[in-house]
């Protein structure tokens, strides 16, 4: 169940947080998986243990926010590992502000690094998809994306538009076997969440269905799920991870 023997997944943020969790995951469960991310000795460090855990990994340093490498990036892997079977578009950041107060370059950074990313990078691996006629993609959006948030007019239009635009590619290659589905975490346990005032946490958490906050491991096992065999007659779908949230 949920097996991924044989196939490679490209997941990029792949250095920490979420998306180190979806490639432990993913590597636990057969597949040869593709760390992208800027840190070279954070993806090492994962790639190592991930190997040494019986999986099989390799450190890929991208910067999603710079299409014109990514070919030449693609092309350093080891033969095994260039034709991509699993996309996972999980690199983002935010700078978050008041409308008022936010600057062109942070609304422009952050699309260019959530969302220009994730259809550049799209783009150059989903020919291969094609032509094998089979491929995942998917994207890591936000549940900020579907409900907004004050503070957060750039990474909430990022986000929204990861989902119109698998929404699109969902109905431009269903027809080769290749899904493209999006993940929209709520709020996930982090460095960050832990930081925060106990009466914060504590509003948070009220407003969440399932009164916790989620984790990590919360949103690898959707991304894997829709990775999977078992997922190959859903897509176009927002699979919503917010324990409530948003409902």
């Amino acid at each position: 169940m949920l097996r991924l023997d044989g196939k490679t997944a490209l997941v990029t943020g792949a250095s920490q947080g979420i998306g180190e969790a979806i490639a432990r995951l993913l590597g636990r469960q057969g597949a040869r998986v593709v760390l992208a991310a800027r840190n070279e000795e954070k993806l090492k460090r994962l790639a190592a243990e991930i190997d040494a855990g019986g999986g099989c990994a390799r450190p890929l340093v991208l910067d999603v926010t710079q299409p014109e490498t990514f070919g030449e990036r693609l092309k350093s892997l080891p033969e095994d590992y260039g034709a991509v079977d699993v996309l996972v578009n999980n690199a983002g950041i935010t700078a978050d502000n008041l409308l008022a107060r936010m600057s062109l370059d942070d609304w422009e950074r952050v699309l260019r690094t959530n969302l220009t990313g994730a259809f550049a990078l799209t783009k150059e691996v989903v020919r291969g998809m094609i032509k094998r006629r089979w491929g995942r993609v998917i994207s890591v959006s936000s549940v900020v994306g579907m409900m907004g948030n004050a503070g957060q007019a750039n990474y909430a239009a990022a986000k929204a538009g990861l989902i119109g635009f698998s929404k699109s590619l969902a109905r431009e290659l269903g027809s080769r076997s290749v899904t493209v589905n999006v993940v929209a975490p709520g709020y996930i346990q982090t460095a960050m969440t832990d930081r925060l005032p106990e009466a914060a946490r504590e509003e948070l958490t009220a407003a969440i269905a399932l009164k916790r906050l989620g984790t990590v491991d919360d949103v690898a096992w959707a991304v894997l799920f829709l990775a999977s065999e078992e997922a190959g007659y859903v897509t176009g779908t927002t699979l919503n991870v917010s324990g409530g949230l948003y409902i």
